[in-house]
């Protein structure tokens, strides 16, 4: 094994060893602490960008059938109940309305339609609450969750997400008119959330500065999820710590990512620079095992850089998000300011999920190719 694998490796176990990285929660402190920690042993100095927020405190989330009681999570960017639930007949979405007070729908990249039809039945708001069967990847069955991309503007009925192996069951219960209560009971807690950010100075302090950004908090462990960027985001810092580049290099772990991107919003909201010079945004999955790579860039001349970047060292770009169109995870952020930026994302069958932990959903080897990738990019950006 490489020093450098042998780095990446260390830098995915150490975050594996944190048990939740939530948003607001102990482990999300926790790995503010630990990557704090990382950046001081490269010599930098880290800073502590902390943000408020209001925290879901789950109680009672359940669904009641004729006695059998099925435990499940609520969107967080959805409504509520009070710990007595709301009762309704069920009825699939999309093909009850009016006559169902609990829809019965499904979400994630391998619901197909379903995922649509909870979408709209949640802008409808046209059911008194939803269960929805998690259904992110065929060959991983239990609770992954859904992200809540509105939690600051929280809207619909009440969502209580379920484990995949309840669907059959949940359709047995549609079929026969059963009656459930729903309890989606949460209350909220004062937290806060923290970025960790450090500032690599450049040779030159008149050059706009190059920004790398990477997210630090997610539902559970979710370490092919998030490890992967963690790694990379780790390699360059040290990288630019030893080789100190033309200009600033301003590296951010954010908080949040699952909430919204709470934790970029606030920097960018508090930030007093001017626009940079590009970002690099070390997004979810690629470093997970089969996962499919897909590249975003604002431009041209960087997508076609890293395409060619990435080829060079064996990594393979399965999918790249057409030019001009709003790129998916925090790139989208940097795409609403109008800066440039290149993008790596991939895909991951335990994305989301519990049992998303390491070793068995990394791929050391791809990861080690990744970063050697990212290295060659950042150093001709910087």
């Amino acid at each position: 094994m490489s020093e450098l694998a042998g780095n990446i490796a260390a830098d995915i176990e150490g975050w594996d060893a944190i048990d939740d990285h939530r948003t607001g929660t102990a482990g999300d402190r926790l790995t503010s602490d630990w990557l704090a920690g990382r950046v001081k042993s490269a010599g930098l100095e880290p800073r502590r960008d902390d943000f408020a927020l209001s925290r879901w405190v789950l109680k009672r989330c359940a669904l009641d059938v004729d006695g059998t009681v099925v435990e499940g999570v609520p969107m967080f960017d959805g409504g509520t109940t009070g710990p007595e639930g709301v009762v309704g007949n069920l009825g699939l979405l999309g093909e009850s309305r009016g006559d169902a007070g609990i829809g019965v729908g499904a979400f994630g990249n391998a619901a197909g339609g379903a995922a649509g039809a909870l979408a709209a039945s949640r802008r409808a708001n046209e059911y008194r609450a939803i269960v929805a069967v998690s259904k992110m990847d065929e060959r991983v069955t239990g609770l992954a969750l859904q992200n809540a991309d509105r939690f600051s503007e929280p809207f619909g009925p009440p969502v209580l997400q379920v484990a995949t192996e309840h669907d059959k069951w949940l359709h047995d219960r549609v079929a026969v008119g059963a009656t459930a209560r729903l309890t989606a009971h949460a209350t909220r807690a004062t937290a806060t959330g923290s970025n960790v950010v450090c500032r690599v100075p450049g040779r030159d302090p008149a050059l706009a500065p190059l920004t790398v950004v990477t997210p630090k908090s997610a539902w559970w462990v979710c370490t092919a999820e998030r490890g992967g960027g963690i790694a990379v985001w780790l390699a360059l810092l040290r990288h630019f710590a030893a080789n100190r580049p033309a200009r600033d290099v301003v590296f951010i772990a954010t908080s949040g990512h699952e909430l919204g991107h709470l934790g970029l919003d606030h920097f960018l909201a508090t930030k007093d620079t001017p626009p940079g010079h590009a970002w690099i945004h070390l997004g979810a999955n690629f470093a997970a095992v089969e996962s499919r790579i897909r590249l975003q860039a604002s431009d041209a001349e960087l997508m076609d850089m890293a395409q060619r970047t990435f080829s060079t060292h064996g990594v393979t770009v399965s999918t790249r998000t057409p030019l001009g169109e709003r790129p998916g995870g925090e790139a989208r952020n940097v795409h609403d300011l109008g800066e440039r930026y290149v993008s790596l994302l991939g895909s991951n069958r335990w994305f989301h999920h519990p049992d998303d932990r390491w070793p068995t959903t990394i791929d050391l080897d791809s990861a080690e190719r990744i970063v050697r990738a990212v290295l060659v990019i950042a150093t001709r950006l910087a």
